[in-house]
């Protein structure tokens, strides 16, 4: 047994290196190789590189993938040197059965040469099995009076193998009794059968022992054997007969387990227990010996296993009829299937591109789609199609080869992706389908510019004057719906002039989130607009951009006092002087005050009143035109000198105004009023003397409240001296809380209680000193007034009128607190400092205000 395996071993070895592997190229794509079966895997089939002409290093970089039809992967190909090598052993019979010829078909896909290759390796048979019968022990009875020349059927021996490697010859152990004939059917099938040589005599001898030998001419040569047992009965003289010689039958494939096929008839003309028969298969394939099943007793055949017809079309088995005695006969039964629609389309799809750019150009193949179906006739002609509402199409390549391109542009920003459905349908009476899923990634590109969120590209947009450094003006949202980088945007200021000055000197923005700020307080006298485009770009590459054009309307404030023109300011800081006749009747014209005001609108609307006179009713003033007439004729009593005090006021919120005092002189002629003139002098302010003393009675209270707290801070540090004396000695002060100890902050606590506010006024009747009821947090620091305060000290000014500042005469503040704070920047005049009684005191303890003379 060992040397018979090296001996096929060997032959094996020979029959590879003797060119076994033949590579015949039939057609352009087309390889042709042939093999032995039962290869090792790892063995050699082929250099696919040299028969198709391949670059290996084309071939290395290139994805290359074997698609097998409904079969194993039997071969692979080594990309490093392009050869084809088995992958799992192949079984010839296992594969192809009887087939003359087996055959093993394959597609290698050279996706980057978008080219297919058909490879076609034949098996070769080896003599790999033995010849076997299917008992291994016959039993026959013969009636001891058969006559010689009796023909016995025996059992055909099976060896799947073909050719030479097939069964070849039957040989009969010797006895003087039997001999073999051996025969060729119509088929060309050899079957044998024992012949009676001479007569038995059953006293003589009651058992024979035959051995029937089946070999094949493989080298090594194989065989199988099987006992023959005869035992010698009395007469049985009619063997079996069947109906017909041959029983035809068609079946369709998925007829159910159980159902009868057909029943084959014999009859024997003899009587009794030599006329009954048994039924048996008599040759029959171990793959069709497991689908039907054959009644011994009725001779019925019915399925058991499952039938395919992709499996097998055709199935052949002969039937023996043998009674009692041992006598039979045979007949051939030939069960042929029909094709059910029973199997499904079968997609295999082989992706080339899972990911698309969106620009790529109608045609771009991104997969390859191959439908099999084992069915036929009608059964497996496929129709396959994708949805018609995708942007994509499927053109039919080769067979059943598909290839899924694209039918149109694409557009990330509407489909990011795609997961298409691919369905397969057969013709069928009762169709199947199938269907498969390729999902593909839409890849972005940079086709979209930004988008801003506005109607129109010109912009307007409004802030108002003295605006802060760094304020919010406008945030500008742009919308880019392309993906990642470029989908980002940066926005930017396109840089240009404004006056003397660039633009980037005013305004700033946000690369990021297009928010635009001030970097500059604007002036509306300065400019009433600024015209600017904003740019957003994307990341992309190269980058798309959009610009929108943006109006700042500068809004104006009453942020300009009005200025008066006429009459002008002197430089000699003498009053500016008009003259009037004593003769003038009413509505003379006697001057006019001229002035002006930056602003616009109603912030630069000009009124003008008078305010005080020294012979009130003599003069009057034009509400809007400043025209200073007189009200009635000039009297004796009247003063020759009159100071006119006029107030221009705008109309802004709140309102800023400004003030000039005018002296009329009464005159006749020019040398008349000369010495009138010369005894004018600037008038003296009577509420200077008064703002003196309340600066003495305010510097007299706080030095008065500065030495109560030194003495209250002694008394303080004394005490707590004294306790710490005492708790050196062991005194024990219950009940008393630990905060009055400590040093500082109990002065602090007390100090609390002492804070108060001041509040002096010289340009109202009434100056108030004003204590809050609520305790201050900090005496070293200024403290708010509070809400619920009282005055506790009145001082009535003695003067009912006195006469207003003029407006080139500047008020200047005196702001006195415990910290001796910094003097507040002066106001114009009057009301324009947005406080008509004039009263100071915000954040600090005592505040006097009061205008006089430089």
């Amino acid at each position: 047994m060992e040397m018979t395996e090296w001996r096929l071993c060997y032959q094996m070895k020979i029959l590879l290196c003797l060119i076994l592997f033949t590579v015949s190229e039939t057609s352009s794509g087309h390889i042709h190789y042939l093999i032995p079966e039962e290869m090792e895997r790892g063995s050699f089939v082929g250099d696919m590189a040299k028969d198709l002409a391949l670059n290996i290093k084309e071939l290395s970089s290139s994805e290359v993938q074997i698609i097998s039809r409904g079969m194993k992967q039997y071969f692979y190909l080594d990309l490093r040197d392009g050869h084809l090598f088995v992958n799992e052993v192949i079984d010839r019979e296992q594969i192809c059965h009887q087939k003359e010829k087996c055959l093993l078909n394959f597609e290698i896909l050279v996706k980057g040469k978008m080219k297919f290759f058909t490879t076609e390796v034949e098996i070769a048979d080896i003599n790999d099995n033995s010849p076997s019968f299917p008992v291994e022990e016959l039993e026959f009875k013969i009636a001891e009076n058969t006559a010689p020349g009796a023909r016995f059927l025996l059992p055909e021996a099976q060896d799947p193998d073909l050719g030479s490697n097939s069964l070849q010859s039957y040989h009969l152990s010797n006895n003087k009794h039997f001999s073999l004939d051996v025969q060729t059917g119509v088929d060309g099938v050899k079957y044998a059968e024992l012949v009676l040589e001479t007569l038995l005599d059953r006293e003589e001898q009651k058992m024979h022992q035959l051995i029937l030998t089946a070999a094949d001419k493989g080298d090594p040569v194989r065989s199988g054997t099987v006992k023959i047992h005869v035992t010698v009965t009395d007469v049985n003289d009619n063997a079996p007969v069947f109906s017909k010689s041959l029983y035809e039958v068609s079946i369709v494939e998925n007829i159910p387990k159980g159902s009868q096929v057909l029943t084959v008839n014999a009859t024997d003309v003899d009587e009794g227990i030599n006329s009954k028969i048994k039924y048996l298969f008599r040759k029959i394939s171990d793959k069709t010996s497991k689908i039907f099943h054959l009644d011994s007793s009725t001779g019925q055949i019915s399925v058991v296993g499952n039938l395919d017809f992709e499996d097998s079309k055709l199935h052949e088995v002969e039937v023996q009829a043998q009674d009692e005695a041992g006598l039979s006969a045979r007949a051939k039964v030939v069960i042929r299937i029909l094709d059910a629609n029973d199997n499904a389309p079968e997609i295999t799809i082989t992706p080339l591109l899972s990911k698309v750019l969106e620009s790529s150009p109608p045609g771009t193949v991104v997969a390859l789609i191959n439908i099999n179906d084992r069915d036929d006739g009608r059964n497996g002609e496929v129709t396959c199609s994708i949805p018609g509402t995708l942007p994509f199409q499927l053109r039919k390549s080769f067979d059943n080869y598909y290839s899924l391109e694209t039918d149109q542009g694409l557009d990330r920003e509407k489909v990011s992706e795609y997961n298409i459905t691919i369905t397969a349908v057969d013709q069928g009476t009762q169709s199947l389908s199938a269907t498969a899923y390729f999902p593909l990634e839409i890849l972005d590109e940079n086709d979209n510019p930004p988008v801003f969120q506005t109607k129109t590209k010109d912009l307007t947009f409004q802030i108002a004057e003295n605006n802060q450094r760094g304020d919010l003006i406008l945030i500008l949202e742009a919308n880019d719906p392309d993906f990642g980088g470029n989908g980002r945007i940066m926005y930017s200021i396109i840089e240009t002039s404004i006056g003397d000055g660039l633009l980037s000197s005013y305004l700033s923005i946000n690369s990021e989130i297009g928010a635009v700020y001030a970097l500059s307080s604007f002036d509306y006298e300065e400019f009433r607009d600024i015209n600017f485009q904003v740019r957003a770009q994307d990341g992309g590459s190269p980058p798309l951009s959009t610009n929108v054009s943006v109006t700042l309307l500068i809004l104006d404030q009453n942020d300009n006092a009005p200025q008066i023109l006429y009459p002008s300011l002197p430089s000699d800081g003498s009053t500016g002087i008009e003259l009037a006749s004593h003769s003038s009747e009413p509505g003379y014209l006697v001057t006019k005050v001229v002035a002006v005001d930056a602003d616009s609108g109603q912030n630069g609307w000009l009124s003008y009143q008078l305010v005080k006179a020294t012979e009130p009713g003599l003069f009057t003033i034009g509400l809007h035109t400043g025209e200073i007439r007189t009200a009635r004729y000039f009297l004796d009593k009247d003063a020759l000198k009159q100071s006119l005090v006029v107030l221009v006021k705008d109309n802004g919120q709140p309102p800023l105004s400004a003030s000039v005092t005018v002296t009329v002189v009464l005159a006749d002629s020019i040398p008349e009023s000369l010495s009138d003139i010369i005894s004018i002098s600037a008038p003296v302010d009577p509420q200077s003397d008064l703002t003196f003393y309340l600066v003495v009675a305010v510097a007299f209270v706080s030095c008065l409240f500065f030495a109560f707290l030194l003495v209250l801070l002694a008394l303080r540090l004394h005490k707590w001296r004294t306790s710490q004396l005492s708790d050196s000695q062991s005194v024990n002060f219950s009940g008393v809380p630990v905060s009055q100890f400590v040093g500082i902050d109990g002065v602090r606590a007390f100090l609390h209680s002492y804070c108060h506010n001041s509040s002096l006024t010289t340009c109202s009747r009434n100056s108030q000193i004003l204590f809050p009821i609520g305790s201050c947090t900090n005496t070293l620091e200024p403290q708010q007034m509070s809400d619920k305060s009282g005055p506790l000290l009145t001082l009535e000014d003695s003067s009912s009128a006195k006469e207003p500042q003029s407006s080139e005469q500047q008020a200047q503040p005196v702001n006195t607190d415990w910290r001796f704070s910094q003097a507040q920047r002066p106001g114009t005049s009057g009301s324009q400092n947005g406080d008509e009684n004039g009263t100071w005191g915000r954040n600090s303890q005592v505040e006097i205000r009061n205008a006089f003379k430089p």
